[in-house]
């Protein structure tokens, strides 16, 4: 009788614990709409393929998310392809149209929006969130102390480097450029440089005030404009030292406009070649 009552006992716990396993897991969502590139790359790292069931038309980190049900643009989404996925989220971005969030909220779907992450830091941080958000908070911590550990061995490599002046053009008319509160900024601080615009209250700039600063390093990024033709532009100004000792530089827009933290420490290291490369082949002889 003993044996039987223990033996009742031992599969009810079992099966109380099997049940709220499967609750708990139940209590992520399933089923996931990514709004922005930078959100979809970062679902993938965390193995959260599975789940993302569409995502934008720019949405194409890693190659593999081509293959998503594709809703719209970052900034115009199609309704009712969203609505027809039946997401049980959908994660946008600070680009995404509000009165479309709006329209999606009002028609009950549950909406998060993830804002532009204004430093390094903040794009840890977001990424952390969105991992607690699918239960992988655990997993997003780990490559975070990762991520950080490359990021210092990097800093480290350049300390003693030249803290060359970089002006970086991420627009063209009018011409913008990034202040220090974006993330980009970090890009040319972490590796050893000095952006020209710091100070900056806008991202409006004018050459003038670039020629004034004198750079050495000209970063155009490739956002919707001519890349070469901006070049050439400034290829004519040959009383600035880019000009002179051919620095001048373009950029993918997706590896430095809307990265997760694996692909910004990537990308940094691709910019410490291309801002550094001389300086640090002179030091390692």
């Amino acid at each position: 009788m003993k044996k039987r009552v223990i033996l009742a006992l031992c599969l009810a716990v079992i099966y109380v614990f099997v049940v709220c396993g499967l609750s708990f897991c139940d209590s992520y969502p399933q089923r996931i709409v990514s709004l922005g590139p930078s959100i979809t790359e970062q679902l993938y790292s965390l193995e959260g393929q599975d789940r993302l069931i569409g995502c934008t038309i720019y949405c194409n980190r890693p190659k593999e998310a081509a293959s998503k049900e594709k809703i719209g643009t970052v900034i115009e989404i199609n309704l009712e392809k969203i609505v027809s996925l039946k997401p049980d989220l959908v994660i946008a971005t600070a680009l995404t149209n509000s009165k479309a969030i709006k329209k999606l909220r009002g028609l009950g779907l549950k909406v998060i929006t993830f804002a532009s992450p204004e430093n390094f830091a903040g794009l840890c941080n977001q990424y952390i969130e969105l991992a607690r958000i699918i239960g992988k908070q655990e997993q997003a911590e780990k490559l975070i102390d990762q991520v950080n550990d490359r990021v210092s061995a990097i800093r480290k490599k350049v300390g003693n480097l030249p803290k060359l002046k970089v002006f970086v053009q991420v627009g063209a008319k009018p011409l913008v450029t990034i202040t220090e509160r974006s993330f980009i900024n970090d890009f040319i601080e972490f590796a050893g440089c000095i952006n020209v615009a710091l100070g900056a209250t806008t991202g409006l700039y004018s050459r003038e005030e670039v020629l004034k600063k004198n750079p050495d390093i000209i970063l155009i990024v490739t956002m919707g404009i001519a890349g070469e033709k901006e070049k050439e532009i400034w290829e004519r100004y040959d009383i600035i030292k880019a000009v002179q000792n051919n620095k001048i530089y373009i950029i993918d827009s997706d590896k430095v406009c809307s990265p997760s933290p694996l692909s910004f420490v990537q990308t940094l290291d691709e910019l410490v070649d291309i801002l550094h490369f001389k300086s640090i082949q002179a030091k390692e002889k």
